[in-house]
């Protein structure tokens, strides 16, 4: 068994959105996009709720507060989507 090993810890420093997509500014100069159908709270999420984010742990992951959205590098690194079910989601839009 292998496992994906990496010389250092990988950081977020920024992220933008497109109409389709979230992009991340690693600090190793890599950008990283990814649908942003993938994270369902950013996408039915307004831009401004979009834009109010926070980096934590030095950027080892990215919080929206107002969308109660958590996103680790490591698991944008991995290709994992959002594993939120379709009725924790339902529950979450008719609180919005």
């Amino acid at each position: 068994m292998s496992t994906l090993m990496t010389e250092r810890d990988i950081f977020a420093e920024s992220v933008c959105f497109s109409e389709d997509s979230l992009t991340v500014r690693l600090d190793d100069g890599r950008l990283l996009s990814v649908p942003l159908e993938w994270y369902p709270r950013l996408l039915h999420g307004t831009e401004a709720d979009r834009e109010r984010y926070e980096l934590i742990g030095d950027g080892e992951g990215i919080h929206w507060p107002e969308l109660d959205e958590d996103i680790s590098v490591e698991g944008l690194l991995a290709g994992r989507r959002s594993a939120e079910s379709a009725a924790s989601l339902a529950k979450w839009m008719a609180k919005r």
